[in-house]
């Protein structure tokens, strides 16, 4: 029977509920770490996206740090930095001063995307190349800043040399899965919102890891969507929001976190339906009973070490017994 005693996390990308303003979104992110932390998660990752002014997760650095700032012993970490926006040096310091003040509880998850639209992406740059393309020599470089003192180039991360900041590989697609097995590097797949390629990017990871000295083995971790309810008919009802999150995806539209509805129909076309259903296909959802069922089968699938679950519930009270349930399911309650 597969393992589905894995450990559980939460990726937040901290969205703005309908009727709420900036600072009570970054209030209930804190509170659902607080939350989650008591509940026993591993580790509470924050999300980086630029000029969507329906989710405050831009200066993520700044979050991770007012997170870890009220919360206890839970790792609070980037899901992820996006690196194409950012100097290398730049992130080393920040996380090397926040791994200074909280040892042992900040983790580093990096992207290779911008995490926005061109135009804003250009206005984020830091250098008129690609950066893009440099992304493997900017996560060895960071690598470097946090490791040994004489590992050190000219150039060091003061505080950070020597802190060992732990690094996670994020993606949406095959090429980072090529890239965390060849740094042996634990590798995070985002099925939350691009589930096409995980199975691929699953296998390859897995079939070329090279042991390094971070990891002697595949660490696969798999971000999924979270709806989880009292009845199956009241998690259906409660993934409206999410359904709605991406349908402001596929319409490129800025709406804040909706409140459920009772038809879908009414506003969504039929192809709009089809890629915002897509999108989110990868999700959990039901009773604990259900939840438990598609979490065994997806594990029998797929085997993966860890589980992030995202949870785009309106209600916060709803969205914490969302991952209540999830945390009872996985340890056999």
């Amino acid at each position: 029977m597969a393992n589905i005693k894995i450990p559980v996390s939460v990726l937040n990308l901290a969205p703005i509920r309908e009727g709420q303003s900036p600072k009570q979104a970054i209030d209930a992110m804190v509170d659902l770490a607080q939350a989650t932390e008591k509940m026993g998660y591993k580790r509470y990752w924050i999300a980086e996206h630029h000029n969507t002014s329906t989710l405050v997760s831009s200066a993520t650095s700044i979050l991770i740090k007012h997170t870890l700032e009220h919360t206890d012993h839970i790792l609070v970490g980037s899901g992820g930095i996006m690196l194409p926006n950012h100097s290398p040096l730049v992130v080393a310091e920040q996380f090397g001063t926040m791994a200074t003040i909280y040892p042992n509880r900040v983790e580093l998850g990096l992207g290779r995307a911008p995490g926005t639209d061109m135009l804003t992406a250009n206005a984020l740059r830091r250098s008129q190349k690609d950066s893009v393309y440099t992304f493997p020599e900017d996560v060895n470089a960071l690598l470097t800043y946090f490791g040994p003192e004489e590992k050190q180039g000219y150039v060091k991360a003061h505080p950070g040399v020597g802190t060992n900041v732990p690094i996670y590989i994020l993606g949406s697609s095959t090429d980072s899965a090529y890239l965390a097995a060849s740094l042996g590097l634990p590798y995070v797949f985002a099925s939350h919102f691009a589930p096409r390629h995980m199975e691929e990017a699953i296998r390859i990871y897995r079939e070329r890891f090279q042991p390094s000295e971070y990891l002697d083995k595949p660490y696969m971790m798999v971000c999924l969507n979270l709806i989880a309810a009292e009845s199956d008919e009241e998690a259906k009802l409660l993934q409206t929001t999410t359904h709605q999150f991406f349908l402001n995806v596929v319409r490129g539209t800025q709406t804040p976190l909706q409140p459920p509805v009772e038809n879908l129909d009414e506003l969504w076309s039929p192809q709009e339906k089809e890629m915002a259903t897509s999108m989110s296909s990868v999700t959990l959802l039901g009773s604990k009973d259900s939840i438990r069922e598609q979490l065994i089968a997806f594990q029998e699938k797929y085997n993966v070490d860890e589980i992030m679950a995202v949870s785009y519930i309106f209600d916060p009270d709803k969205q914490k017994r969302s991952y209540q349930i999830l945390k009872e399911v996985v340890e056999g309650k």
